[in-house]
C-alpha cells in the first residue's frame, strides 16, 4: 500500500515508519520541516528507497496542494501537549479540518488516528480535543475512520516512562499530588506498533473506535512504587489534598525533566481515569497478549542499556520551548554577534575525537566545569525553560532534531567533521555552539569551537557580559578535555 504517515518526526512516528517499510509499504512522511526529518537509525537501507518526506503545515491548507493523491491510506498521529486553552482546542480541530478535506480528494480508503482513552466525566482539554479531533476526522466522505485510544504508553523515551522514572530514581520520599490515585491500564509501545498495523486494511476495523490497554489496572502511585521495586529501589509515598493543579504542574516540572507546559498537560489529563471500557475493547476485533506493565519496564531498561532508544519524547517541540522553525538557524549570522572562538592543533586520530564530540552532554557531560553547567540548567529550570534532564536520546548517536540537555541538534555530520547546536533555554537572545575539526596545511588536525551569541536589547547584552568571565574558563577547558579525553 501507498502510506501517508503525519507525525513522522515523533515518538510514535519514528517507530511507525520502520515498521510499515518492513511490511513492504511505500511511505510518504508529512513534515513540517523536511530539514528536520531524518530515517531512523534503525531502518536498513534497502528500506529506504520506500521512504519518501513531503512538507505541508496543517494549519496552511495551501501548503497541502502538493500532497500525493494516489495514497491508499493515512495515519494521524498529530497531537500537541504544550497547547492551553480555546486557542489550542481550536487549532487541533483546524488541523483535523483540512487534512480530513485533503483525504477527500485522495484515493485514501482508511484514515487512523491515534486517541487518548476518555471515558471518564469531566475530561481535561486535552482529551476532550482528542474526542473533537476524532469527530472531525469521522467527517472524511471515503477515508474510512479508525480510532485507537490508548491509555499510558510505556517504552524508552517515552514521556510517561521517562517521567515515572526521573521521579522513582531522584526521589526516595515523595510527597504528591491526589491525582497518584487515578487509575490507568498501562501499554507497552510495542504492543501500539501491533495494534496500529493490525487494523491498517483490516475491514472489521473501518469506522470503528477501540479502547487499547495492557493487562494490569494500575494507580499511578502503583506504578511508581513498580517501577521501583524494578530497579530495586525502596520509596515512600505520601498522597495530600492539598496540592492545586498548578502546585502539582510545578511539582512535575521541578523534579523531572518535561517542560512546564507539558507538566501541566499532563496534570490536567491525569485528573481522569482511563481504563478500558470492555464494550470498546479492541480485544473483540484484534485479539492479542498484551505485555504486563512489569514486562514494558523490563523491556524499556533493556532497550536503554543497549543503546536501542529509537525515538523520545523530547523529540518533539513540545518537550521545549524551540519555535517550529527553528532550522531557519542553521546559519549563524555574522552580524551583530558576539564570539568566543577557540582552537587547537592536535595529532590523535581524528575519529576518536569526533566520538568524545558526539558524545558531549547527558551522562558525559561537557567535559568542563560540569557543576556550572548544572547550575545553569537549575537557573534555567527556575525561569521555565528545559534545563538540562533531558539528557539525550543516545550516548554515542546524534542526528538532526536531537535534543542535548538546553541545546537542540542542528547539524551533526561526521563526514563533514562537524557538529552545530542551538540553544533551547531561556536566554535575552540567541545562542549557537559549534564544533568542527579542519586540516592544517602542515598535515595535522585542528579543532575549531565557536560560541556565538545574537543579543536581543539590553538585556541581552548585559547577559553576555554577566557570562563573561566564565567563558574563559569553560570554554578552554572545554576544547582541551575534548581533545584529552581518554575513556575508561
Amino acid at each position: 500500500m501507498k502510506i501517508l504517515l503525519t507525525g513522522a518526526t515523533g515518538y510514535i512516528g519514528q517507530r511507525l515508519l520502520p515498521v510499515l517499510a518492513a511490511a513492504g509499504h511505500e511511505v510518504v512522511c508529512l513534515v513540517r520541516d523536511a530539514r528536520r526529518f531524518a530515517l531512523p537509525d534503525t531502518m536498513s537501507e534497502s528500506l529506504r528507497p520506500q521512504v519518501q518526506a513531503v512538507q505541508a503545515d496543517l494549519l496552511r491548507p495551501d501548503s497541502l496542494a502538493g500532497l500525493p493523491l494516489d495514497i491508499d491510506a493515512a495515519y494521524y498521529l498529530v497531537h500537541s501537549m504544550s497547547g492551553h486553552g480555546e486557542d489550542f482546542f481550536q487549532l487541533e480541530q483546524t488541523s483535523a479540518r483540512h487534512f480530513a478535506h485533503y483525504l477527500d480528494r485522495t484515493a485514501a480508503g482508511q484514515v487512523i488516528y491515534l486517541s487518548g482513552i476518555a471515558n471518564d466525566h469531566d475530561l481535561s482539554v486535552h482529551l476532550r480535543s482528542r474526542q473533537a479531533v476524532e469527530d472531525v476526522l469521522g467527517e472524511a466522505r471515503t477515508a474510512r475512520l479508525t480510532v485507537l485510544r490508548a491509555s499510558i504508553i510505556i517504552g524508552s523515551g517515552s514521556a510517561s516512562f521517562e517521567i515515572i522514572r526521573d521521579i522513582v530514581e531522584k526521589l526516595p520520599v515523595m510527597i504528591t499530588p491526589r491525582w497518584l490515585n487515578s487509575r490507568c491500564q498501562p501499554l507497552g509501545i510495542r504492543d501500539v506498533m501491533f495494534y496500529l498495523t493490525a487494523v491498517l486494511n483490516n475491514p472489521d476495523c473501518f469506522g470503528q473506535r477501540f479502547d487499547l490497554g495492557g493487562p494490569d489496572i494500575l494507580t499511578y502511585k502503583e506504578m511508581l512504587l513498580g517501577l521501583a521495586a524494578q530497579r530495586g529501589y525502596r520509596r515512600w509515598i505520601l498522597t495530600v489534598p492539598v496540592l492545586t493543579p498548578r502546585l502539582s504542574s510545578w511539582w512535575l516540572y521541578l523534579v523531572t525533566s518535561t517542560s512546564f507546559s507539558l507538566a501541566q498537560s499532563l496534570v490536567e489529563s491525569l485528573k481522569n481515569d482511563t481504563v478500558v471500557d470492555p464494550a470498546r475493547s479492541i480485544a473483540r476485533v484484534v485479539p492479542h497478549a498484551c505485555m504486563s506493565y512489569r514486562e514494558a519496564l523490563a523491556l524499556a531498561f533493556q532497550r536503554i542499556e543497549q543503546n536501542e532508544v529509537v525515538s523520545s519524547w523530547s523529540d518533539a517541540m513540545s518537550s521545549g520551548t524551540l519555535r517550529q522553525n527553528y532550522m531557519d538557524a542553521i546559519q549563524i549570522p555574522k552580524n551583530g554577534m558576539f564570539f568566543d572562538r577557540q582552537r587547537r592543533t592536535f595529532t590523535r586520530p581524528v575519529a576518536e575525537v569526533l566520538d568524545n564530540i558526539w558524545r558531549i552532554g547527558g551522562e558525559r557531560g561537557w567535559y568542563k566545569t560540569d557543576w556550572l553547567w548544572r547550575i545553569r540548567g537549575l537557573m534555567d529550570k527556575l525561569v521555565g525553560g528545559v534545563g538540562l534532564r533531558r539528557g539525550r536520546r543516545s550516548p554515542n548517536h546524534l542526528r538532526a532534531g536531537d535534543p542535548l540537555d538546553f541545546w537542540r541538534v542542528l547539524v551533526a555530520d561526521r563526514t563533514a567533521r562537524r557538529l552545530l547546536l542551538y540553544a533551547e533555554m531561556k536566554l535575552p537572545g540567541e545562542a549557537w555552539l559549534q564544533f568542527r575539526i579542519v586540516d592544517n596545511p602542515d598535515g595535522t588536525h585542528a579543532l575549531e569551537q565557536l560560541a556565538a551569541y545574537r543579543p536581543q536589547g539590553l538585556a541581552g547584552r548585559l547577559y553576555w557580559y554577566s557570562v563573561l568571565p566564565f567563558h574563559g574558563i569553560i570554554f578552554k577547558g572545554m576544547i582541551k578535555n575534548l581533545l584529552d579525553y581518554e575513556k575508561e
